[in-house]
C-alpha cells in the first residue's frame, strides 16, 4: 500500500510524463521547425504564462487493437483556462508531438467540452491548431468527432467570440472549424489549410502545386480570404490574439473594453481638409484618413491581403471599440466587386453580434461591372452588404467622404439602410450615377444634333455636377444630416458614439433572416 507522499510523488511523475507529450525529442523537433510545443503556445498566449491545464490526465481509449498497446498523453491535446488582458478565455492546443496531434474519440470529447465551457460562462474560445488530421486508427470515432466540433462551433457562434490559431497542419475535414469560427490567424511558414492536399490535386486534376502555393498564409490570406490575419511565428500569433480580443467583448451580451480616459478628445485635424484630390478620378488611400480620425496607433485592419477595394478593420474612439468599413479608391477605385461584398458583410454581421458600433466612410463609384462579376453572382453578393447592414442594431455611422453612387451607395450604410447618423464632406457627390454617365443617358439625342458634341456635352456636365453632384440636394432632403468640414470628422463621430451608445432597435421576432447566400 502507498503512503501519502508515495501517491504524491506518483501524481508528480504521471504529470510530468504527460506534459511531455510526445517526448522531449519530438519537443526539440517542433522547435527544430520553428514551432512552440503545444504547452509554450498557451504560455505565450495568456497573462503572465499562466493557465490551468483540464483534463491533463485524459488518454486515448480508442477501439483500435494497435493504440490499445499505445499511450497518447492528453489524446493529443492540451485543454486550458486562464486570462488575456484580465478576462477569462477556455483555449485549446493541439499537440503534433502526440500521434501527430490526430482527432481521436478523446481528443473531440477535450474540445468540445472547452467549447461548452466557453459557452456557459460567457467567454472567449480559442483553438491553437496543428494536427495530422482525423485518427486512421479510430476512423468512426474521429469522424464523429468532427461532427461535434463543428455542431459545438455552431452553438458559440454569435453567443462569444471565437479565434482560430493554424500554427501547423490543417488539411481536409479539420480546415472546417476553424472556417466556423470568427477568425482565423495563420502562421506565416509553418501553417498550412487545404482540403485537398497538393498530391490529391495532382492525381486528380493533374494540377502541380506546392503545400505553401496553395494551404500557407498568404495564399489563404490573399486569394481565398479565409486567413484573417498573418503572423510571423507562433509568439507573433499569441499576441496578436491578444490583441485582437482587446476589441472584442467576452459575449453577446457584454459591450466591448473601455480604454478611454472618460472625456472626449474632439479635436480638429486641418491635414483631413486636403486629403482628397480635386480631380475626382484621381485616387487616395483612405487608410489614411482613418488613422487620422481615430485613436492613435487604435487600427487592427481584418483581411488586409483579401479584398483591398474595401477596408475592415477595428478601431477606438475615446476608447470605444468600433467597426470600420470604408471604401479604397486606391484599388479598383473603390468599387464593390464580390470579394469586397462577402468580406465587408462577415465583417458587419460579427460586428453587430458582439454590440460594436459600425463607421462607414464611402467613396463608391458602384458595383464593379464585367461579365465575370454578373456571372459569379455580383447581384446575390451585393444584396449581401444591404441585407447585413439593414439587419444592424448596433450604432450606424456614415461619413460620405467623395463619390456616392447608385445601388453601391446604398450598400456601404446610406439613411435608407437604417444609419442613425450620416453626414458628407464638401467634396461628396451622391446621386445614381456620375455626371458623364447620367448625361450620356439623359442627353443622348441633343448631343448627336449638337453642332459640337464634347463642348455641348461638357458644359451639360458642369451643370450637372453643379445642380447634383454634390451633397447639398441630399442635405435638402433631409438624407444626410449635415455636411461637415473634413477637419471636424472626429469630432462629428464622438459625439455621434456617445449620443447612441444606449441605442435599443426593436425588430419582428423570428428565429433569424434568410440572407442571400
Amino acid at each position: 500500500m502507498q503512503t501519502v507522499n508515495e501517491k504524491i510523488e506518483d501524481l508528480k511523475q504521471r504529470k510530468e510524463k504527460f506534459t511531455l507529450g510526445g517526448g522531449a525529442d519530438k519537443i526539440e523537433k517542433q522547435h527544430q521547425e520553428g514551432k512552440l510545443s503545444s504547452r509554450e503556445r498557451l504560455s505565450a498566449l495568456y497573462d503572465d504564462g499562466f493557465y490551468q491545464e483540464i483534463y491533463s490526465l485524459v488518454e486515448n481509449i480508442g477501439s483500435s487493437a494497435e493504440l490499445e498497446r499505445k499511450t497518447i498523453p492528453g489524446d493529443g491535446i492540451v485543454s486550458s483556462l486562464g486570462a488575456i488582458n484580465g478576462r477569462l478565455v477556455f483555449a485549446v492546443s493541439q499537440d503534433f508531438t502526440s500521434m501527430g496531434g490526430s482527432v481521436g474519440k478523446m481528443h473531440a470529447w477535450k474540445f468540445c467540452e472547452m467549447m461548452k465551457k466557453a459557452l456557459k460562462n460567457g467567454t472567449p474560445f480559442i483553438s491553437i491548431n496543428d494536427s495530422g488530421g482525423a485518427r486512421i486508427q479510430e476512423p468512426i470515432d474521429s469522424l464523429n468527432g468532427y461532427g461535434e466540433i463543428f455542431y459545438h462551433n455552431t452553438l458559440l457562434s454569435g453567443v462569444v467570440p471565437q479565434i482560430a490559431i493554424i500554427a501547423g497542419p490543417c488539411a481536409g475535414g479539420a480546415a472546417y472549424s476553424p472556417a466556423l469560427m470568427d477568425f482565423i490567424i495563420m502562421v506565416k511558414g509553418t501553417g498550412k489549410m487545404f482540403i485537398a492536399g497538393p498530391q490529391v490535386i495532382k492525381e486528380a486534376t493533374g494540377e502541380i502545386i506546392s503545400a505553401e502555393e496553395l494551404g500557407g498564409a498568404v495564399a489563404q490570406a490573399t486569394y481565398s480570404g479565409n486567413v484573417h490575419f498573418i503572423a510571423e511565428n507562433d509568439i507573433d500569433a499569441m499576441q496578436l490574439t491578444r490583441k485582437l480580443l482587446s476589441y472584442l467583448p467576452s459575449n453577446n451580451t457584454e459591450t466591448a473594453p473601455y480604454y478611454g480616459t472618460g472625456k472626449l478628445d474632439v479635436s480638429e485635424d486641418l491635414k483631413l481638409n486636403t486629403m482628397v484630390p480635386d480631380d475626382p478620378r484621381e485616387p487616395y488611400d483612405m487608410m489614411e484618413i482613418i488613422k487620422k480620425v481615430f485613436d492613435t496607433d487604435s487600427i487592427l485592419e481584418v483581411q488586409s491581403h483579401f479584398a483591398p477595394n474595401i477596408i475592415c478593420t477595428f478601431a477606438r474612439l475615446n476608447g470605444r471599440s468600433v467597426g470600420v468599413v470604408a471604401n479604397q479608391p486606391m484599388q479598383k477605385f473603390g468599387s464593390i466587386d464580390i470579394d469586397a461584398s462577402d468580406k465587408s458583410s462577415r465583417f458587419v454581421r460579427f460586428c453587430n453580434a458582439f454590440n460594436i458600433p459600425i463607421i462607414t466612410f464611402v467613396d463608391v463609384p458602384g458595383f464593379l461591372p464585367g461579365v465575370e462579376q454578373e456571372f459569379g453572382g455580383i447581384i446575390r453578393h451585393g444584396a449581401k452588404m444591404l441585407f447585413s447592414f439593414s439587419a444592424c442594431t448596433v450604432p450606424k455611422i456614415s461619413i460620405v467622404v467623395r463619390k456616392a453612387y447608385g445601388g453601391a451607395y446604398l450598400a456601404m450604410n446610406a439613411r435608407s439602410l437604417g444609419a442613425d447618423r450620416v453626414a458628407s464632406w464638401p467634396t461628396a457627390e451622391i446621386a445614381v450615377m456620375g455626371a458623364e454617365g447620367a448625361i450620356s443617358v439623359l442627353f443622348k439625342d441633343k448631343i448627336k444634333k449638337a453642332e459640337n458634341p464634347e463642348e455641348f456635352k461638357k458644359e451639360l456636365i458642369e451643370k450637372y455636377k453643379d445642380s447634383f453632384a454634390s451633397p447639398y440636394p441630399a442635405a435638402k432632403s433631409g438624407l444626410i444630416d449635415d455636411v461637415i468640414e473634413p477637419a471636424q470628422t472626429r469630432q462629428y463621430l464622438s459625439i455621434c458614439l456617445e449620443s447612441l451608445k444606449n441605442k435599443t432597435e426593436l425588430r419582428p421576432q423570428k428565429k433569424h433572416g434568410l440572407i442571400p447566400m
